[in-house]
């Protein structure tokens, strides 16, 4: 996943009247706007399916990461959708299980992950109603999610299967599975499970290889072996045969 950006690679989209923009919660219309230098899927807002897989094949293409930003908070979104138009780049915003109750706020129960799954859709809906104000492509993605967090996952996927049957798109972009703490077999199998549910609403599915370093989530590993940290090639083809 990319973790640092480039700036001018989007190209300014072209001009769209603030009357014609729309507010995509409330309107089933596609949104307008285009980027020259982008592929044509690719359009203002929250990216999904074909627009989703043409941006990162695009950012491979032309040899440049797409920065990736762990949000808590309606004011740490609005500073990267600016950040980004300011550098005329596309943009990843993510949450992570912790930082998506925190967003829900401390007062909401967290039982079943209650309000963890609250926070990530709230913070889904503040970015799909800002990102195609300013003017750029946002993918909008969750971070690790570790086998314990499941009913999580769960609840983000109930989520977008509602808001497919609505808009024909999944409320985010990807979600992403960290079963690297799992036997590399039960981390292909469940992963496999979820991608059988999630490829039905067009919703992307990142999995962890190797093992996550340092600490997120609960998880630590700061002391594990340094070639541990690294996806091993006999696993990735475990994996492409497997999805």
């Amino acid at each position: 996943r990319a973790r640092c950006g480039a700036a001018g690679t989007a190209r300014r989209a072209e001009a769209v009247p603030l009357e014609a923009k729309r507010y995509p919660i409330l309107s089933r219309r596609a949104p307008l706007g285009k980027f020259p230098k982008l592929p044509d899927t690719v359009h203002p807002g929250v990216v999904t399916g074909k627009a989703y897989s043409d941006l990162l094949q695009w950012a491979k293409e032309n040899s440049f990461a797409i920065p990736a930003v762990n949000c808590v908070s309606s004011s740490g979104i609005n500073a990267c959708l600016e950040a980004a138009r300011k550098m005329d780049a596309p943009i990843i915003i993510q949450f992570s299980s912790g930082g998506s109750q925190f967003y829900a706020g401390k007062g909401l129960d967290n039982k079943n992950f209650h309000a963890a799954v609250a926070g990530a859709v709230s913070g889904a809906y503040h970015v799909r109603a800002l990102a195609e104000q300013y003017g750029i492509p946002v993918i909008l993605h969750t971070d690790h999610c570790a086998k314990g967090l499941l009913p999580w996952f769960d609840g983000l996927l109930d989520a977008n299967e509602r808001y497919f049957e609505r808009y024909n798109e999944p409320l985010f972009s990807s979600h992403m599975l960290d079963l690297s703490e799992e036997p590399i077999g039960e981390n292909i199998e469940i992963c496999v499970k979820y991608l059988e549910r999630m490829a039905k609403i067009d919703c992307a599915l990142e999995m962890e290889l190797g093992i996550t370093g340092g600490e997120e989530d609960g998880v630590n590993n700061e002391d594990v072996n340094p070639e541990d940290l690294y996806s091993k090639p006999e696993e990735i083809w475990q994996v492409y045969e497997a999805l």
